[in-house]
């Protein structure tokens, strides 16, 4: 069964759903999950969350905030930090709903999200148990394989023009998705394709503190402190989004329990076919184990 829900995060309503399995008795163990960088919960968490709730586990997906259903100013903005501590709200919400079983919160990310899922291991003890898909883990290092070399100072001088703007009153300015940290062929496909015909509500556009601030984020330096937290990683072995050098090597930082699955294809094989099928079953499984049984 799926609800909306809506829920308040210090003054900004974040809305999404809460999916709970159709048998069995109340609380459930329940995964509280968002998306990734600039995307919205119709591409494809609801599927996810429905191969949960077939194994018994309730999920609670929401917006990010800024984005789609959820309030939140300036819209498409992404302040990873805020992204956090949305997350942390949204786990106090669940724990307030009779479907929950409060004792029994894991957490699940994806590609920007898959970030704070290894932050929120590490910091938020409440968390049982954690996936991290696809996940980035370096900002700047990330920023530095995808971008030119010889671009970045000039990147840098946008962000400064975008900050004396915003100071002298003017809007935030706006740059698009795919030029500001997706400038990959498959992400340009998937997020187009997904957003005709899933998501029509999603914008290829960010602004551009957006991208000042994903070059400070480092999820991957909360690795270590997830211990004794059960951990799984799912890389894709073709990403070259959030590259996967990277995130193998965040994985090996880690302390156990932990375990590493590998996708054999890119970064959206993720969330459709064979890949999907490998992805969800082997996150079901993890949480099944850690906060089911």
């Amino acid at each position: 069964m799926r609800q909306d829900i809506e829920f308040n995060a210090e003054g900004t309503t974040l809305r999404g759903w809460l999916f709970t399995p159709d048998s069995g008795s109340r609380p459930f163990p329940t995964i509280v999950m968002a998306h990734g960088f600039s995307a919205v919960k119709e591409m494809y968490l609801d599927s996810y969350a429905e191969t949960f709730a077939k194994e018994g586990l309730a999920a609670l997906v929401f917006d990010n905030r800024n984005f789609g259903a959820s309030d939140g100013e300036p819209r498409q903005e992404i302040d990873p930090w805020v992204q956090v501590h949305d997350y942390r709200h949204a786990i106090t919400y669940a724990r307030t709903r009779p479907e929950v079983n409060r004792d029994a919160i894991g957490v699940w990310g994806s590609s920007y999200s898959g970030g704070h899922a290894l932050v929120l291991g590490a910091i938020d003890r409440r968390v049982k148990c954690v996936v991290s898909q696809v996940p980035l883990t370096s900002g700047y290092r990330n920023i530095l394989r995808l971008v030119r070399a010889d671009l970045i100072a000039s990147i840098r001088s946008l962000f400064d023009q975008d900050r004396e703007a915003r100071f002298a009153g003017h809007p935030p300015a706006m740059i698009p998705a795919g030029q500001a940290a997706l400038p990959t062929a498959d992400s340009h496909q998937w997020f187009t394709e997904t957003g005709n015909t899933r998501a029509p509500a999603w914008k290829n556009e960010v602004t551009v503190r957006t991208v000042e601030m994903l070059m400070e984020y480092e999820p991957g330096s909360y690795v270590e402190r997830i211990s004794p937290t059960p951990l799984l990683m799912i890389i894709a072995a073709g990403d070259h989004l959030a590259v996967a050098d990277e995130a193998f090597a965040t994985f090996n930082r880690a302390l156990e329990p932990k375990k590493l699955v590998i996708l054999p294809g890119g970064h959206f094989e993720a969330y459709v076919g064979p890949g999907f099928e490998l992805a969800s079953r082997a996150a079901c499984d993890w949480f099944v184990q850690h906060i089911k049984g």
